[in-house]
């Protein structure tokens, strides 16, 4: 019962993980202008994320606009669509995974595939937080660097938004999810084997009789006596002489 709850806990963080994951990726608070210097606005900020950029209004008005070129886009911005998107893929991999491979479901109950299947979840989570992970690291990597960039204009200068630190936390649950899972696993296939020894039967210990031949049967010295064969005192005894027979 304890490593079924073990086991939901992990699966829990890992889904959090995941839906972070994907938020991050579809919002565009990636990069938002930053207030610094006299150039301080409150009418308009501006937000770049990996789909789109957004332009905020203090009248309430919110506008985005999708990118329309792949090819026109930077590299690093391309390289952050593809391991957040891969991010999500493994995660769903590993959501299908642990779900099989969790004692709580029917599928192959009381098999030895379980553990196998659960442990490839939690290290597909493990996968997805840590692609996660380097994606906003390198994302918050640039956006610092171009922040002291003495040559870089400062109305180019740009925050590290929301969904970076969404992402953070995020990959923090999704590692923290596969780690659990991991260790269920393990300590599920660690107690198998001791249960299958107590529950062997005793095997009967070895025939005596395919080892040794068998004793010959007793007899008793009576019987020994009678099997001998007549002697010659015997028959003179009986009224029969050897004289009357030469």
């Amino acid at each position: 019962m304890a490593s079924m709850v073990v086991q939901l806990l992990g699966f829990f963080l890992g889904l959090l993980g995941f839906a972070g994951t994907v938020f991050a990726t579809l919002l565009p608070h990636w990069r938002s202008t930053a207030y610094m210097g006299s150039n301080i606005t409150t009418a308009t900020v501006y937000m770049k994320g990996l789909w789109m950029e957004c332009v905020w209004h203090s009248t309430g008005i919110y506008q985005c606009e999708l990118y329309r070129s792949l090819l026109a886009l930077p590299r690093d911005l391309q390289a952050a669509r593809a391991l957040m998107v891969l991010s999500c893929v493994t995660s769903v991999l590993a959501s299908l995974l642990s779900v099989l491979g969790m004692k709580c479901t029917r599928f192959a109950r009381d098999s030895l595939i379980k553990s196998p299947l659960l442990l490839s979840g939690g290290i597909c989570f493990l996968c997805a937080g840590l692609l996660c992970l380097i994606t906003v690291s390198w994302t918050t990597n640039d956006v610092i660097m171009d922040f002291y960039d003495p040559f870089l204009p400062s109305g180019l200068r740009y925050e590290i938004g929301l969904a970076v630190y969404l992402g953070y936390a995020s990959a923090c649950l999704s590692l923290t999810g596969g780690l659990v899972l991991c260790w269920s696993s393990s300590g599920g296939r660690s107690q198998r084997p001791r249960h299958k020894q107590r529950n062997q039967p005793l095997s009967p210990p070895p025939a005596f009789n395919h080892i040794y031949p068998p004793a010959p049967p007793y007899k008793p010295p009576e019987a020994l006596k009678d099997s001998h064969a007549p002697s010659l005192c015997s028959l003179s005894s009986s009224g029969y002489r050897l004289n009357n027979y030469v």
